[in-house]
């Protein structure tokens, strides 16, 4: 079982004084950038916050001496674009409301140096938690985290160790449930269709999972395409056409998600290549169009919805713990 790291004690002001061998007024100055102090005093006191990832408390400033905390979530996710991540926020936001909770969001793109920043903007109001997408983020994000004083919730993703409390299901048991399923229907000549596997790591573990079970039953992939720029339909389709031109002997075709098994769908009806008969298409998330195409994707369901719920039910609860609510394998009719 991995080791869960607990939350660790709040940083303050007076921890950076102490590191950086000043004074409050000192580091308060700094901070504020406002006041008398020496250059050696002011560098002394940026590395003492560097290394204790010490956010400085924006409430202090504006409610001072009104005893005030920030009865708030702070949630970081990757996009909006993709649907998969305003159902996380539906299943989480109906959760905090019913407790009178409000979320601020921010939307990283993908970015984990913007990841880091808005972590900070948001631990600088003291919320109740902060919520983070999957389980790899910059140093710099990990050392706020745990230095926040505050529950740490992350999302998505169990293969790997948390913050504090993880909840999700294992991308890895994901991509691996996928290819057994296509091995099980007799396909051979398999290939993988995807987006940028250094921006979605999850994706790139699923796929190795998808790999490692193909290697179980003595296969191989027999192809890859990887697509610039975010999933999409457009995407998909442009990318099943040129896997189809360089391997037009493929029975069947692993994407990174639904968005592009839709684009592939497409391609196949403009190509008049029947599905699955003459080729399998197989997707990830179990987004809702997809069982409302001609023939019903294959796929992986995930919990969306109630992972956000469980998430918000974890911010009461100070055992730091890992949950994994599985997922579903939705046959449909394309592989």
């Amino acid at each position: 079982m991995d080791e869960f790291q607990p939350p660790g004690r709040l940083v303050t002001l007076t921890d950076v004084a102490r590191e950086a061998g000043v004074g409050e007024s000192t580091v308060s100055r700094v901070l504020r950038n406002h006041g008398s102090y020496s250059k050696r005093a002011g560098a002394r006191v940026a590395e003492a916050v560097a290394r204790l990832g010490y956010v400085p408390n924006r409430l202090a400033g504006s409610l001072a001496g009104q005893g005030a905390s920030a009865r708030l979530v702070g949630v970081v996710i990757p996009s909006l674009a993709n649907v998969v991540f305003p159902d996380l926020l539906r299943g989480l936001t109906s959760a905090l409301d019913a407790e009178g909770i409000p979320c601020v969001i921010g939307v990283s793109e993908y970015d984990p140096d913007r990841e880091e920043a808005l972590a900070a903007a948001l631990l600088s109001w003291r919320p109740a938690a902060l919520l983070l997408t999957g389980l790899e983020h910059n140093p710099g994000t990990v050392a706020l985290a745990r230095a926040g004083g505050v529950r740490v919730v992350e999302m998505i993703d169990t293969d790997g160790d948390g913050i504090d409390t993880v909840v999700g299901f294992s991308n890895r048991a994901v991509g691996a449930a996928s290819a057994r399923h296509l091995v099980a229907r007799g396909y051979r000549r398999i290939a993988y269709l995807g987006h940028d596997l250094r921006i979605d790591v999850r994706a790139g573990k699923r796929l190795a999972g998808f790999e490692e079970a193909l290697a179980e039953a003595g296969l191989a992939l027999q192809a890859q395409e990887i697509r610039s720029g975010p999933s999409s339909p457009a995407s998909g389709r442009a990318g099943l056409e040129a896997l189809l031109a360089r391997h037009p002997d493929l029975d069947a075709v692993y994407f990174s998600n639904d968005d592009m098994a839709l684009g592939g769908y497409f391609a196949c009806l403009a190509a008049g290549l029947a599905v699955p008969g003459r080729i399998a298409l197989f997707g990830f998330n179990g987004l809702d169009f997809a069982a409302a195409m001609p023939q019903p994707l294959s796929t992986v369901r995930t919990p969306r919805l109630e992972i956000g719920r469980r998430a918000a039910a974890c911010l009461t609860d100070q055992s730091p713990k890992k949950i994994d609510l599985g997922f579903e394998l939705i046959e449909g009719a394309t592989a």
